[in-house]
């Protein structure tokens, strides 16, 4: 019995103990920076870390963590873009930090900070604009990531066609790019994009 309580407690300390590689911060500064509870954070580690020994992910252990998700799609495109906004300081993997950082934005994160996840998702060369280019190959990664479970809808659009609608509605001033300000607005004034970013809930 003694042995299973020291255990546990072990356990719950791992956070503060040295992996392979790398060594993540302390689970109460997570708690302040996060919107994760203690118990929360620790049992996300236990499985951050059975997945990932060394405490670092790389972009194809993330894709393949996400194929499980969407095996009737290629979700591949997708989970590159997703990685990149993960890794903050684009050193090529995800610490624990970075994961739990991006993952309480898009599971427990306001509105706004779901836009501006999204915006910085679609802003691919992060120069502070979206492109047409940059949109569109955002919205063809999850086009294919949905695969045939994506809902049908009343017009068959294709992915371009998708993206000149809500390229037009956005680009306020018609200059061909859409800033923060434009797409934060366009979105908040739009019922329907709004309900949509409820899909970044489930894509995750």
């Amino acid at each position: 019995m003694g042995s299973l309580i020291s255990k546990k407690y072990n356990d719950l300390e791992d956070l503060e103990m040295q992996t392979v590689r790398y060594k993540p911060e302390g689970i109460d500064k997570l708690c302040r920076t996060t919107k994760f509870t203690k118990k929360e954070l620790q049992l996300m580690y236990r499985g951050f870390k059975q997945e990932c020994p060394s405490g670092l992910v790389n972009e194809e252990t993330f894709k393949e963590i996400y194929s499980q998700f969407f095996p009737q799609g290629d979700s591949s495109h997708y989970a590159h873009f997703v990685f990149n906004s993960f890794d903050t300081d684009h050193n090529g993997s995800i610490t624990f930090e970075e994961f739990v950082m991006g993952l309480s934005v898009l599971s427990r994160g306001t509105l706004n900070d779901k836009l501006n996840w999204a915006f910085n998702l679609y802003d691919i060369n992060g120069d502070g604009y979206i492109t047409r280019e940059e949109m569109l190959s955002i919205i063809q990664s999850i086009y294919d990531m949905m695969g045939k479970y994506s809902e049908p809808t009343s017009e068959d659009i294709t992915p371009g066609e998708h993206v000149e609608r809500v390229f037009q509605k956005m680009d306020l001033n018609k200059d061909g790019v859409v800033t923060i300000d434009e797409f934060l607005d366009s979105c908040r004034s739009d019922e329907t994009i709004t309900k949509s970013m409820h899909v970044f809930d489930t894509i995750l």
